[in-house]
């Protein structure tokens, strides 16, 4: 029979991974906190402090990469707050449509916030592509620091 314990600690870290893709789900939090119910179980003989300090760092990185990538982008591009907000207010509009609203969402809301300032399509074009590409770079690390965690959680359970 599964230990109930393990198959929450599964669960989250399941939750947790598609939370990585699904907006609106804390995944690396998650994730994170799923592991440290995994490492407690056996009383962080498998898991100890070195390893959770390891993926406590990785989480931490998660964060500052969806924090800064988006907004770099834009910044590099020349983007104004108007360009900046707007991404965010079209990413978080995009939730509603499903995949398609997130991928369009946020280009669609940093061309509205420039172009309100700027009135030039070409340039708030431009910087809603900026924008769209920081937050895409940004998902892609993510995903790389998330390999990382598990491959790192894995390693530690099973040696």
């Amino acid at each position: 029979m599964i230990d109930p314990l393990w198959f929450l600690a599964v669960l989250m870290i399941a939750v947790g991974v598609a939370g990585t893709i699904l907006p609106g789900i804390p995944g690396p939090a998650l994730i994170f906190a799923g592991m440290v119910v995994g490492a407690w179980i056996d009383g962080f003989q498998k898991v100890g402090f070195f390893t959770l300090t390891i993926l406590f760092v990785l989480t931490l990185l998660t964060f500052v990469v969806d924090y800064t990538a988006a907004a770099v982008g834009a910044k590099q591009a020349g983007a104004s707050w108007w360009g900046i907000l707007g991404a965010a207010v079209g990413t978080l509009a995009g939730l509603f449509f499903g995949l398609p609203g997130l991928i369009i969402g946020p280009f669609v809301g940093s061309f509205a916030g420039e172009y309100a300032v700027r009135r030039k399509a070409l340039e708030a074009s431009r910087i809603g592509l900026a924008t769209w590409l920081g937050l895409l770079l940004a998902a892609v690390a993510n995903v790389a620091l998330i390999c990382a965690m598990l491959g790192v959680f894995a390693f530690a359970i099973a040696f």
